[in-house]
């Protein structure tokens, strides 16, 4: 991805990961569109960083979608990158579920379905540019799970999926396809703003830009910290590594 000159559209812009990544490559010479749903946190990331531009989008509902993209397309001719980055976390117990699954249900269509369908929408439009970059946000959580959430890890283990079949869909067109995959960060999600064992946000992003701006790009962003669960199949650990997750013992 070229660090610079593109027309960015990042989901969940407002805050977290979302609102860092944009302060960063808005920083960086591009023009960047946050996306999100919440007006005061858009405002509020706009207003400190002049220049950014923002637009209300509940990335759950697929009408919603429909109905943005022609706006952006019309205000933004030039958008080439996107970022799925808006994504809910919530813990469910499974044994003990309610008749209604809505969180389950809220939790598929704001981090899975809603990434599959912006990006179908805006494939035609990328096709046409000069270059474009499609970027989805997974989760070390992708390749261990967190039983505690079970849905979350479940949909971020199909955007990993999702996006090796979307590379090679798109191999023979100008359209790039990147995954950042963070480990636990200091963020709002689930309460971890504060918590010492997750990864400093600013930190992450610091090393997040470094390998996205890197050329050539890798296909799967992650930071060191992340690699203890991403790679823990690889080094042949992954039943320790799960343990060690979810608070099991083993010798």
């Amino acid at each position: 991805m070229n660090p610079t000159g593109n027309t960015i559209l990042i989901t969940g812009g407002g805050s977290g990961i979302g609102r860092a990544l944009a302060e960063e490559l808005h920083k960086l010479g591009n023009e960047v569109i946050i996306a999100g749903r919440r007006r005061t946190a858009l405002d509020e990331t706009v207003a400190a960083n002049p220049g950014m531009k923002s637009m209300v989008l509940d990335i759950e509902e697929a009408t919603g979608i429909h109905s943005f993209v022609p706006e952006l397309l019309e205000q933004f001719p030039r958008l080439n990158v996107v970022i799925n980055n808006a994504g809910i976390m919530r813990a469910e117990n499974l044994l003990d579920q309610p008749e209604d699954l809505g969180d389950a249900e809220a939790i598929v269509a704001t981090n899975l379905l809603g990434p599959i369908r912006l990006t179908a929408a805006l494939i035609p439009h990328f096709k046409q540019q000069p270059s474009a970059t499609i970027i989805t946000v997974s989760s070390g959580l992708a390749f261990v799970p967190l039983a505690q959430t079970p849905t979350y890890c479940a949909t971020k283990a199909a955007i990993h999926s999702y996006s090796q079949s979307l590379r090679l869909q798109l191999k023979d067109t100008k359209i790039e396809v990147l995954e950042i995959i963070p480990p636990y960060v200091q963020t709002d999600l689930m309460g971890g703003a504060s918590d010492p064992r997750a990864m400093p946000l600013k930190d992450f992003i610091a090393e997040t830009i470094a390998i996205l701006t890197s050329q050539p790009t890798p296909q799967e962003i992650a930071t060191e910290r992340v690699k203890f669960l991403s790679q823990a199949a690889n080094r042949g650990e992954y039943e320790k590594v799960f343990g060690i997750l979810n608070g099991q013992h083993f010798e």
